[in-house]
């Protein structure tokens, strides 16, 4: 069996599953093992350093996979902000035909997307939000809950409300973000309305995610309690794990006159960047979802895809298929 969906059919793939956009974990050897495994891989277009670098991540991951991957770009405010239309312009040439869009005013880049015929999914973690890119054209919204990885807005309302308002309120497709890491979450996401899952923190914790073994290690031994949130103070609120830097920064932030200045150089992206590299979790901050409380092992990607979707059918065809029977009375 198989679990054929909207986003199956529309993006080429075999499950129903995407590997959301990662800051350094994004690259050509995450995607293609996603893809391989019959899901769909994103690389992460800011975790190259240029355009032109992108373009070379692009085709050495087309030399990993003849199978569909994309690319998430992910719009956020900055002092100096990346060449964001050189990326763009990049993504177009290379001929992808899925882009993952996040964060502020992307309209502009979502229009040049669609004119290129590129399939659009914009990442949203409010309904108003997720209305607003379906005025803008997109072709699937990602619905992005408080349980997320990353920035999960402000508003702090869960994937079960979100999902189930988006069934009633959208009229293009979409799929569940935040908190998906087995079986049960594709079953119930499904059972919600959505088309599919898209998943970061669960994916960082395979045999292909190019970080540290000691970071996935790390992940294996927490629970659902160990991430925190900062940046609340400055509204950009970010969901990471909490070791001794997180819990520093949340310190810091509970005094009435903080800035962000005097929590800069504990959250540089540097120090996170390099806990991936060097395998200490508690040299720097670097994000993950609530769903590491789900997260006992270190499958490949295929291990991962495989046990989902089957854990998936098992619940949809038997244990719920067997609740439904004609009334007695």
């Amino acid at each position: 069996m198989v679990l054929t969906t909207k986003l199956t059919q529309m993006l080429g793939i075999a499950h129903p599953i995407i590997q959301g956009g990662m800051q350094w974990v994004g690259t050509a050897e995450m995607a293609s093992a996603v893809s391989n495994a019959g899901g769909l891989g994103l690389l992460t277009g800011l975790t190259q350093p240029t355009p032109e670098a992108l373009r070379d991540e692009i085709r050495r991951c087309r030399t990993m996979t003849d199978k569909p991957f994309g690319v998430n770009l992910t719009f956020l405010p900055a002092i100096v902000p990346p060449p964001y239309a050189e990326y763009v312009k990049v993504i177009i040439e290379e001929g992808i035909k899925v882009v993952e869009t996040a964060g502020n005013n992307p309209g502009v880049h979502i229009k040049s997307f669609k004119e290129a015929g590129i399939i659009v999914i914009h990442k949203c973690t409010a309904i108003r939000h997720a209305l607003s890119a379906q005025k803008l054209g997109v072709d699937v919204v990602s619905v992005d809950g408080f349980e997320c990885a990353g920035h999960p807005g402000e508003d702090d309302v869960t994937g079960l409300i979100l999902l189930a308002k988006a069934a009633k309120t959208l009229k293009i497709p979409y799929i569940a973000s935040g908190g998906f890491g087995d079986g049960r979450g594709l079953a119930a996401a499904l059972a919600l309305g959505a088309e599919g899952v898209n998943m970061g923190t669960r994916f960082m914790c395979t045999q292909e995610s190019p970080i540290h073994d000691n970071v996935k290690q790390a992940i294996v031994k927490a629970d659902e309690r160990n991430t925190a949130l900062v940046f609340r103070p400055f509204r950009n609120t970010s969901r990471i794990f909490r070791n001794s830097v997180a819990t520093e920064v949340v310190s810091k932030e509970k005094k009435p006159d903080v800035k962000f200045e005097d929590v800069r150089e504990l959250v540089s992206g540097q120090r996170g960047r390099q806990v991936y590299t060097t395998g200490d979790p508690e040299y720097g901050v670097w994000t993950a979802g609530q769903v590491i409380g789900l997260i006992d092992d270190i499958p490949t990607c295929d291990e991962l895809i495989s046990r989902m979707v089957r854990d998936a059918e098992d619940i949809i065809t038997k244990r719920l298929g067997v609740m439904v029977s004609k009334s007695k009375l």
